[in-house]
Protein backbone atom coordinates (compact mmCIF):
# COMPACT_ATOMS: atom_id res chain seq x y z
CA UNK A 1 0.00 0.00 0.00
CA UNK A 2 1.66 3.34 -1.21
CA UNK A 3 1.70 6.16 1.25
CA UNK A 4 -1.81 7.87 2.37
CA UNK A 5 -2.17 11.43 0.14
CA UNK A 6 -3.13 15.06 1.51
CA UNK A 7 -6.10 16.90 0.61
CA UNK A 8 -3.68 19.15 -1.49
CA UNK A 9 -2.17 16.18 -3.09
CA UNK A 10 -5.86 14.49 -4.21
CA UNK A 11 -7.06 18.44 -4.90
CA UNK A 12 -3.80 19.00 -7.56
CA UNK A 13 -4.05 14.92 -9.03
CA UNK A 14 -5.36 15.25 -13.05
CA UNK A 15 -8.91 14.07 -13.34
CA UNK A 16 -7.01 10.62 -15.01
CA UNK A 17 -5.02 10.32 -11.86
CA UNK A 18 -7.77 10.98 -9.48
CA UNK A 19 -9.61 8.32 -11.20
CA UNK A 20 -7.02 5.95 -11.85
CA UNK A 21 -6.11 6.34 -7.51
CA UNK A 22 -9.36 6.07 -6.48
CA UNK A 23 -11.21 3.96 -8.90
CA UNK A 24 -11.55 0.71 -6.67
CA UNK A 25 -12.83 2.54 -3.75
CA UNK A 26 -15.94 0.90 -4.55
CA UNK A 27 -16.23 -2.23 -5.42
CA UNK A 28 -14.80 -2.72 -9.43
CA UNK A 29 -16.91 0.49 -9.60
CA UNK A 30 -14.73 3.47 -11.27
CA UNK A 31 -17.79 5.40 -11.34
CA UNK A 32 -18.32 6.05 -8.30
CA UNK A 33 -14.76 8.27 -8.44
CA UNK A 34 -15.94 9.77 -11.92
CA UNK A 35 -18.91 11.22 -10.04
CA UNK A 36 -16.89 12.29 -6.86
CA UNK A 37 -14.02 13.67 -8.96
CA UNK A 38 -15.82 17.46 -10.24
CA UNK A 39 -16.69 18.05 -6.39
CA UNK A 40 -12.78 19.33 -6.19
CA UNK A 41 -11.41 21.22 -4.00
CA UNK A 42 -12.35 19.44 -1.11
CA UNK A 43 -11.71 21.55 2.00
CA UNK A 44 -11.91 18.05 4.49
CA UNK A 45 -11.40 15.11 4.57
CA UNK A 46 -15.35 15.42 5.52
CA UNK A 47 -15.59 17.13 1.94
CA UNK A 48 -13.98 14.44 0.20
CA UNK A 49 -15.89 11.37 2.07
CA UNK A 50 -19.15 13.14 1.33
CA UNK A 51 -18.31 13.62 -2.44
CA UNK A 52 -17.92 9.89 -2.93
CA UNK A 53 -21.15 8.99 -0.98
CA UNK A 54 -23.36 11.86 -3.10
CA UNK A 55 -22.18 9.68 -6.34
CA UNK A 56 -23.30 6.50 -4.95
CA UNK A 57 -26.36 8.32 -2.90
CA UNK A 58 -27.19 10.50 -6.46
CA UNK A 59 -26.71 7.46 -9.05
CA UNK A 60 -29.74 5.24 -10.97
CA UNK A 61 -30.71 2.57 -8.62
CA UNK A 62 -29.64 0.22 -11.27
CA UNK A 63 -26.03 1.90 -10.61
CA UNK A 64 -26.57 1.06 -7.23
CA UNK A 65 -27.95 -2.58 -7.33
CA UNK A 66 -24.84 -3.46 -9.71
CA UNK A 67 -22.32 -1.64 -6.94
CA UNK A 68 -24.41 -4.01 -4.45
CA UNK A 69 -23.35 -7.04 -6.04
CA UNK A 70 -19.88 -6.41 -6.80
CA UNK A 71 -19.14 -6.79 -3.41
CA UNK A 72 -17.61 -10.29 -2.60
CA UNK A 73 -19.31 -12.76 -0.09
CA UNK A 74 -17.69 -12.29 3.40
CA UNK A 75 -15.16 -15.14 4.23
CA UNK A 76 -16.74 -16.76 0.73
CA UNK A 77 -15.57 -19.25 -1.97
CA UNK A 78 -13.15 -15.87 -3.27
CA UNK A 79 -11.70 -15.56 -0.14
CA UNK A 80 -10.10 -19.10 0.71
CA UNK A 81 -8.95 -19.05 -2.90
CA UNK A 82 -7.15 -15.63 -2.56
CA UNK A 83 -9.15 -14.22 -5.04
CA UNK A 84 -10.13 -11.07 -3.46
CA UNK A 85 -8.84 -7.85 -3.86
CA UNK A 86 -6.50 -6.70 -2.13
CA UNK A 87 -8.24 -4.19 0.16
CA UNK A 88 -11.08 -6.55 0.70
CA UNK A 89 -8.69 -9.28 1.58
CA UNK A 90 -6.96 -7.19 3.97
CA UNK A 91 -10.09 -5.95 5.69
CA UNK A 92 -11.41 -9.61 5.82
CA UNK A 93 -8.09 -10.30 7.72
CA UNK A 94 -8.28 -7.54 9.64
CA UNK A 95 -11.82 -8.70 11.02
CA UNK A 96 -10.80 -12.19 11.61
CA UNK A 97 -12.11 -13.55 8.59
CA UNK A 98 -9.34 -15.73 7.45
CA UNK A 99 -8.65 -17.38 10.85
CA UNK A 100 -12.15 -19.21 11.01
CA UNK A 101 -12.91 -22.70 11.71
CA UNK A 102 -14.54 -25.26 10.22
CA UNK A 103 -17.34 -24.77 11.93
CA UNK A 104 -17.28 -20.93 11.15
CA UNK A 105 -16.29 -21.13 7.63
CA UNK A 106 -19.37 -23.39 7.25
CA UNK A 107 -21.79 -21.56 8.87
CA UNK A 108 -20.49 -18.40 6.94
CA UNK A 109 -21.13 -20.30 4.01
CA UNK A 110 -24.81 -21.28 4.95
CA UNK A 111 -24.97 -17.71 6.06
CA UNK A 112 -24.12 -16.29 2.61
CA UNK A 113 -26.23 -19.04 0.20
CA UNK A 114 -29.44 -18.00 2.75
CA UNK A 115 -29.10 -14.55 2.89
CA UNK A 116 -28.41 -14.33 -1.22
CA UNK A 117 -30.97 -16.85 -2.23
CA UNK A 118 -33.87 -14.64 -0.17
CA UNK A 119 -32.60 -11.31 -1.09
CA UNK A 120 -30.85 -12.03 -4.73
CA UNK A 121 -27.42 -10.16 -3.86
CA UNK A 122 -24.36 -10.53 -0.87
CA UNK A 123 -24.63 -9.64 2.58
CA UNK A 124 -22.47 -6.59 2.76
CA UNK A 125 -20.92 -5.58 6.49
CA UNK A 126 -18.35 -2.87 6.72
CA UNK A 127 -15.86 -4.85 8.87
CA UNK A 128 -13.48 -2.82 9.62
CA UNK A 129 -12.95 -2.22 13.40
CA UNK A 130 -15.54 -5.80 13.76
CA UNK A 131 -14.87 -9.27 14.94
CA UNK A 132 -16.07 -11.91 13.39
CA UNK A 133 -18.54 -12.55 16.20
CA UNK A 134 -20.14 -8.85 15.30
CA UNK A 135 -20.45 -9.27 11.59
CA UNK A 136 -21.95 -13.42 12.47
CA UNK A 137 -24.25 -11.55 15.23
CA UNK A 138 -25.33 -9.00 12.23
CA UNK A 139 -25.42 -11.96 9.61
CA UNK A 140 -28.01 -13.84 11.38
CA UNK A 141 -29.89 -10.99 12.52
CA UNK A 142 -30.62 -9.24 9.36
CA UNK A 143 -30.76 -12.68 7.39
CA UNK A 144 -34.25 -12.14 9.04
CA UNK A 145 -35.27 -8.83 7.53
CA UNK A 146 -36.94 -7.38 4.50
CA UNK A 147 -35.42 -6.91 0.58
CA UNK A 148 -36.28 -3.47 0.92
CA UNK A 149 -34.88 -3.02 4.43
CA UNK A 150 -31.67 -4.94 3.38
CA UNK A 151 -31.11 -3.39 0.39
CA UNK A 152 -30.72 -0.16 1.92
CA UNK A 153 -28.72 -1.51 5.11
CA UNK A 154 -26.44 -3.40 2.37
CA UNK A 155 -26.23 0.94 0.76
CA UNK A 156 -25.19 2.27 4.24
CA UNK A 157 -22.27 -0.37 4.78
CA UNK A 158 -21.08 0.47 1.25
CA UNK A 159 -20.78 4.15 2.11
CA UNK A 160 -19.33 2.97 5.49
CA UNK A 161 -16.55 0.89 3.56
CA UNK A 162 -16.23 4.08 1.37
CA UNK A 163 -14.88 6.24 4.14
CA UNK A 164 -13.21 3.15 5.74
CA UNK A 165 -11.25 2.89 2.72
CA UNK A 166 -10.61 6.72 1.65
CA UNK A 167 -9.63 7.39 5.56
CA UNK A 168 -6.66 4.75 4.36
CA UNK A 169 -5.58 6.47 1.38
CA UNK A 170 -5.70 10.32 2.34
CA UNK A 171 -4.50 12.34 5.58
CA UNK A 172 -7.70 14.04 7.51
Amino acid sequence: MTEPLTLAQVNALMREEFIAHFGDIAEHSSWVAEGAVDARPFFSHDSLVDAFQQSVLTAPQSRQDALILAHPDLAGRAAKAGDLAEESRREQKGAGLDRLTGDEFKRFHQLNDLYKARFGFPFIFAVSGATKFQILESFETRVGGTKSEERLTALAQVLRIIRFRLKTRVKA
